[in-house]
């Protein structure tokens, strides 16, 4: 078989929304199927971009494609971020978002952070992790020896969940809405394929692994995720609210393996950071 299966996948496709058929599911065996069958030089998600709405793909399901490079990687993370900002998959958080909030940095990136959705700040931004929690990520970033623009951030939901008769805070979205919207998220860690992830707080655990032994029990282990090493840690906004030099530390050592895993450089200093005298 060759690229015109490809093709004639998508003609059917197209056909069928024609016709007004709204889903079509699609195995996981299906996929890894068309993607050994036909020559692609992106993820096959981007090859069936136009037919996305149609498709019901399992969450679990992953296809291996080629890694894009230069002006390819490029032109994939603008047409997925075009088709994200015009998402309309949850009816209650497009009538409350400001913005979709789509993820930013470098999408050569080694080192890709992911969070569970956006706040009332970020909403209002369009860009994840911009008030006090997304500040604090910003001086864990740097005390690695990095910069926020070297690495990338994301979350788990590109909307921020709506707070029908609440004047201030935020809400963490529902299972539902995570399962919902993760599909931007897995296309965005395809595209730029990191070596690291790290899974900032339990709801972006739960989203990523559908685990929810806690993130006590988790941090501190590596997991995988699409074939990439995971690293769960404290949300910076727990930070926030316990100030206590143990926890710090406990992130600290999080950090530290991931430094290891990406052969960074540690120092003497970083290495004592937050550790009692």
């Amino acid at each position: 078989m060759s690229d015109d299966l490809l093709g004639a996948t998508i003609q059917y496709l197209e056909e069928l929304k024609a016709r007004g058929v709204r889903t079509v599911h699609v195995s996981s065996e299906t996929l890894v199927g068309l993607a050994a069958s036909v020559r692609v030089q992106a993820p096959l998600a981007a090859a069936l971009a136009p037919c996305a709405p149609l498709l019901e793909v399992p969450q679990s399901a992953h296809v291996q494609t080629a890694v894009l490079t230069g002006e390819a990687r490029l032109q994939a993370i603008a047409d997925l971020r075009a088709r994200a900002v015009g998402c309309v998959k949850c009816p209650h958080l497009v009538s409350s978002r400001t913005n979709v909030v789509f993820g930013v940095g470098n999408i050569n990136a080694e080192l890709m952070f992911v969070g569970e959705a956006p706040g009332a700040d970020e909403d209002r931004q369009g860009e994840p992790f911009v008030g006090a929690a997304g500040q604090l990520l910003t001086r864990m970033i740097q005390a690695m020896g990095l910069t926020r623009d070297s690495v990338y951030i994301a979350n788990i939901l590109k909307c921020r969940p709506d707070t029908p008769g609440q004047a201030y805070g935020n809400r963490k979205p529902t299972p539902e809405e995570m399962q919902t919207c993760i599909s931007w998220l897995q296309e965005q860690i395809d595209i730029i394929r990191p070596k690291v992830l790290v899974g900032l707080g339990a709801t972006a655990i739960e989203g990523l692994l559908g685990k929810t032994a806690g993130i006590m029990r988790l941090r501190g282990q590596w997991h995988s995720y699409r074939d990439i090493p995971l690293m769960p840690t404290y949300h910076p906004a727990f930070l926030l609210r316990n100030q206590a030099v143990s926890e710090k530390r406990k992130v600290w050592e999080d950090l530290l393996q991931v430094m290891e895993k990406l052969g960074l450089p540690i120092t003497e200093k970083q290495r004592g950071y937050f550790l009692k005298g």
